[in-house]
């Protein structure tokens, strides 16, 4: 579908909507904002997609407004605009702000942002905004929605509160857009609990529920590519690779364990651009460096044809929030070496539907492969009730039921005049 330039000039062509589509009969218009979406690479980008869709069949007329915290290299000097398209009911907003200097400040860059998603409520008179991520994108959202008088819901997703809370410049803002959130959602229950310690006023007004994820069909995937170089027990991990992953003791666990059993480390993914030069480091100097296998950045359809070949799926993060990766691997049936940590550790259980190691413990970690490796038996046992708790548990239809019950508190605590759309 061609895109549509709204040009911060306000001579933009407008996005149209059809009188037969369902957007006209539906009485609440939300705006999600974001700082990635499909085709982005990116595990919220996923999970805004997904949650997109759900309050779409809810009812809701569902806008998503992406943008970036900061120029990217291969950005050229350009004027503001934003690219609009109506994708499978849900219409999406690419906001790119004015670029006027070959080393833009991040103020600068956000506050363009900020003018460019005021624009947007200006034309469509959003009833309430959603920010996902706590730092750039909750706080531009939080302070937009106060000034507007307009409810909003923020969602903490991971890396915002276990990582970014913790630079002296972003502490403050974090806190004052979880403050003045008018509802908080956690994909954990162990961030929750670090948002009532950081801010303990609005535990009354924060919930934690984990991601769904829709079954997977893996019969028709594209076969891997480099499928041949996959010899012995295929240990594999999914994902961006960065700190908090736990990559160093996932290496240094396959190298303990490459002394006692054939194997092959698979990593489905790249590293993250920041870290890269310290990640070719470690595997470089690992010794089972011949035995690595990084497959770089790759479509997800490609990615989740590789799950079918990986006997033992690991995710030996530090902290995270709810990783995809892993309820994917589950789906597939894959037996699952995890450490209790976020939602990681709330979904699996020790010796039921995975084998759970501390975090940072390589030799825990290479005990648990080894036994893994060892008994295909137990892998399959782990794999099957892995399965059934995504379904039984994980099920998309339990996921847009808390959305729904979220989006009914924080609508139905305003005046029903600020719900109006305009003419």
């Amino acid at each position: 579908m061609p895109l549509i330039r709204l040009h911060t000039s306000l001579s933009y062509q407008p996005l149209r909507l059809s009188p037969k589509t369902p957007h006209t009969m539906k009485k609440t218009r939300i705006c999600i904002t974001t700082l990635e979406f499909p085709p982005d690479v990116g595990g919220v980008g996923e999970s805004v997609a997904r949650i997109a869709h759900m309050l779409n069949d809810i009812g809701y007329e569902v806008h998503v407004a992406v943008f970036h915290s900061k120029q990217r290299k291969d950005d050229n000097l350009r004027r503001s605009q934003t690219l609009s398209h109506l994708q499978d009911d849900i219409c999406i907003h690419r906001l790119y702000p004015a670029i006027r200097s070959d080393n833009p400040i991040v103020q600068d860059f956000l506050s363009e942002v900020y003018f460019l998603l005021e624009q947007l409520h200006q034309r469509f008179q959003f009833s309430l905004f959603h920010g996902f991520f706590i730092n750039e994108t909750g706080f531009l959202t939080t302070l937009l929605a106060k000034e507007l008088n307009i409810p909003v819901i923020n969602s903490v997703r991971g890396s915002d509160l276990h990582k970014h809370v913790f630079n002296p410049k972003q502490h403050g803002q974090v806190t004052w857009t979880l403050a003045n959130s008018d509802w908080i959602t956690c994909v954990s229950h162990a961030l929750r609990h670090r948002v009532c310690v950081l801010v303990p006023e609005v535990r009354y007004r924060t919930t934690a529920f984990w991601n769904s994820i829709l079954p997977l069909d893996l019969s028709n995937l594209p076969v891997p590519e480099n499928l041949n170089q996959l010899q012995g027990t295929v240990i594999g991990s999914i994902g961006r690779f960065r700190d908090k992953k736990g990559l160093e003791f996932l290496l240094d666990a396959c190298a303990e364990l490459a002394a006692r059993i054939p194997l092959t480390l698979l990593l489905v993914g790249d590293y993250a651009d920041r870290e890269r030069s310290y990640w070719e480091q470690q595997v470089q100097a690992s010794p089972i460096r011949d035995r690595i296998i990084l497959t770089g950045l790759i479509e997800r359809t490609q990615a989740l044809a590789y799950l079918p070949y990986i006997d033992i799926f690991t995710v030996p993060s530090l902290h995270d929030g709810c990783p995809n990766a892993m309820l994917e691997a589950m789906l597939a049936e894959r037996a699952i070496v995890g450490t209790p940590v976020d939602a990681i550790g709330e979904i699996l259980r020790d010796r039921h539907n995975a084998l759970v190691v501390p975090p940072g413990d390589s030799s825990a970690l290479a005990y648990a492969l080894w036994q893994l490796a060892q008994s295909p038996s137990l892998r399959q046992q782990l794999g099957q009730q892995a399965r059934e708790t995504v379904l039984n548990q994980l099920a998309p239809a339990i996921e847009q039921a808390h959305w729904a019950e979220v989006y009914d508190r924080v609508l139905q605590s305003v005046p029903e005049k600020m719900f109006a759309l305009s003419a």
